[in-house]
């Protein structure tokens, strides 16, 4: 049996490990938000695929720099150092706040001390880290499958990213709203917006795309694409594959993860997603295509 490069991953069937698991993710890129140095639209924040799962990068501390990793081959937390001391413990079904509190026990064995904000990230009823009982759910083959998606789609969007000579993003993983991400800029100031997140993050006109598990309106995993300022007459546009959409609701296309999976070339059918839905924003909005792209 081969290896499932687009492994399915109905909503319903793992909403419970999701739910724990971004609660997890939060207080790892917290540490990281905490002891990096602040950079533009919060890319100092992210996580980033590997080849074992997410990490955080080098985060800096008194002796060198240390990187948190959730491994989701063996299902471990590692913690690594540039001192050669490491320690790691076992991802399994536990609440957040035990989560919470092992790992700063691992952190102290190590002698990196860090105070995070306690109180999650862009969810609804947010309960404190520390007081977190009710997300305790860790199914392995889940999270696995997770993190092949993301493998998968990471490579489709750094091929996509290559092509872009003007300001880029990384391809990176964003804890609050727990989606892969990358973002292309027009080099213009946007009109400016309010909000701690929202206003360093949309401070420049962008055209952004990702992928996400779903949630709320949104019952089943996506890739999405969106403009911003959005130009008028988007919604209007025709984009590839055909499966993709417009959505009204979120003023983003939509393209369903099991379209993707399902296509005779997954990759493809991503990547005509990503390109065309850039195009379409780019085109409308008038952005310098010719010093942009290569």
């Amino acid at each position: 049996m081969g290896l499932d490069l687009w492994p399915p991953l109905p909503l319903n069937e793992w909403q419970d490990t999701y739910r724990t698991l971004h609660m997890w993710t939060q207080i790892v890129g917290k540490i990281r938000m905490t002891l990096s140095p602040p950079m533009n639209h919060w890319w100092h924040v992210t996580l980033y695929v590997n080849a074992h799962g997410l990490t955080t990068g080098p985060v800096p501390y008194a002796a060198g720099v240390f990187e948190i990793e959730f491994n989701f081959h063996k299902h471990e937390l590692n913690i690594f150092t540039s001192e050669g001391v490491s320690t790691s413990r076992p991802l399994r079904a536990e609440s957040v706040a035990a989560f919470h509190g092992g790992l700063q026990e691992s952190l102290a064995s190590l002698g990196i001390a860090v105070d995070i904000n306690l109180k999650p990230q862009e969810v609804a009823d947010a309960v404190p880290f520390d007081r977190d009982f009710a997300h305790c759910s860790y199914d392995a083959q889940y999270a696995h499958r997770f993190w092949r998606i993301l493998v998968s789609s990471s490579k489709v969007m750094e091929r996509f990213r290559a092509k872009f000579i003007g300001k880029c993003s990384p391809v990176h993983f964003f804890w609050g709203s727990f989606d892969l991400a990358c973002t292309r800029f027009s080099g213009r100031l946007a009109t400016p917006r309010k909000g701690a997140i929202s206003g360093p993050a949309y401070s420049h006109e962008v055209c952004s795309a990702g992928f996400w598990p779903g949630g709320g309106a949104v019952d089943e995993p996506v890739y999405y694409s969106y403009t911003v300022p959005q130009p008028p007459g988007i919604e209007k546009e025709q984009i590839r594959p055909a499966a993709a959409s417009w959505n009204a609701q979120l003023s983003e296309f939509l393209l369903k993860y099991d379209d993707v999976r399902r296509a005779e070339s997954p990759e493809q059918a991503l990547y005509e997603f990503l390109e065309s839905t850039y195009d379409a924003g780019a085109r409308l909005a008038k952005w310098d295509r010719a010093a942009l792209e290569a």
